[in-house]
């Protein structure tokens, strides 16, 4: 979760900022960054390149592998919005940009074969599987825009093989986004009509009828996913996610968003549908 689009100075070691998984631990270096290599950086760097040979160039291409653990990736220039979202990333036209260019990422995607049992991550992977790799992160922070319009995909550490619908539950959640409004005021600008972002993005996809009717329901158990992913870091310990939960209002917070998500699926369903 690292805004590799962040900064656009020359100087070499240049810290990029944004995210948590490896936050302080990324670098722009001229033309490329730097940053912890994932253990399955030989499939997923193939999987880069695979699908930039089928036309998808909105994604970093693999330069290569340190001796000490790290992997250098192409800068994409731009800007990422990081937290507090910006008034600029949340507009009708920048959710439309980033349901488009997910739509191009699964169309690239669906052409690449992957293995379904190699050592992809299952942290926020789709517990139905699939054949398909899904970015499983398309978050705020790891969208590069230029003027206004989302025109990159970063960090593509927890992808995993899913379905394309598991994939646009999970950009919905950060991008419409899919909670309440007191958890939404505190990284999002206020008067953000949830259902009506929701059917902005399904739009903007291309989402067929019979899974606009299943997305609200995924998206309540692409939430239960999240919260377990969190609870797995609370429980080993990992500082950046306890200060985190404590900082956004504890298990409180995520009682109140599944809550808010359930007492709202009828309306989600009829945005979408109608």
């Amino acid at each position: 979760m690292m805004g590799e689009g962040e900064g656009e100075g020359e100087g070499e070691g240049e810290a990029l900022a944004g995210g948590m998984a490896n936050a302080g631990a990324v670098f722009r270096r001229g033309a490329l960054v730097e940053r912890p290599a994932p253990r399955n950086a030989p499939a997923l760097h193939a999987y880069l390149r695979a699908i930039k040979d089928g036309g998808f160039d909105a994604a970093p291409s693999p330069l290569g592998l340190t001796e000490d653990g790290r992997e250098q990736l192409t800068f994409i220039p731009g800007d990422v919005p990081l937290p507090p979202f910006p008034d600029w990333a949340m507009t009708e036209t920048a959710l439309a940009s980033v349901g488009g260019l997910l739509r191009r990422l699964h169309e690239a995607s669906a052409a690449v074969t992957v293995d379904t049992q190699g050592d992809w991550s299952r942290d926020l992977a789709d517990p139905e599987g699939g054949t398909m790799l899904c970015h499983n992160d398309v978050c705020p922070d790891n969208v590069v825009f230029r003027d206004g319009r989302a025109a990159a995909l970063i960090d593509f550490d927890l992808a995993a093989p899913g379905r394309h619908l598991w994939d646009v539950a999970m950009t919905a959640r950060y991008w419409v986004p899919m909670v309440d409004s007191e958890s939404a005021a505190a990284l999002y600008p206020p008067g953000l009509d949830a259902p009506m972002r929701l059917r902005v993005l399904a739009d903007s996809y291309g989402l067929p009828a019979r899974d606009r009717t299943e997305l609200p329901g995924v998206i309540e158990q692409a939430t239960e996913i999240c919260r377990a992913f969190v609870a797995a870091r609370v429980a080993d310990g990992d500082p950046v996610y306890l200060q985190a939960l404590d900082a956004r209002g504890g298990w409180a917070r995520w009682d109140r968003m599944q809550a808010w998500l359930a007492d709202h699926c009828q309306t989600f369903t009829a945005a979408l549908l109608h």
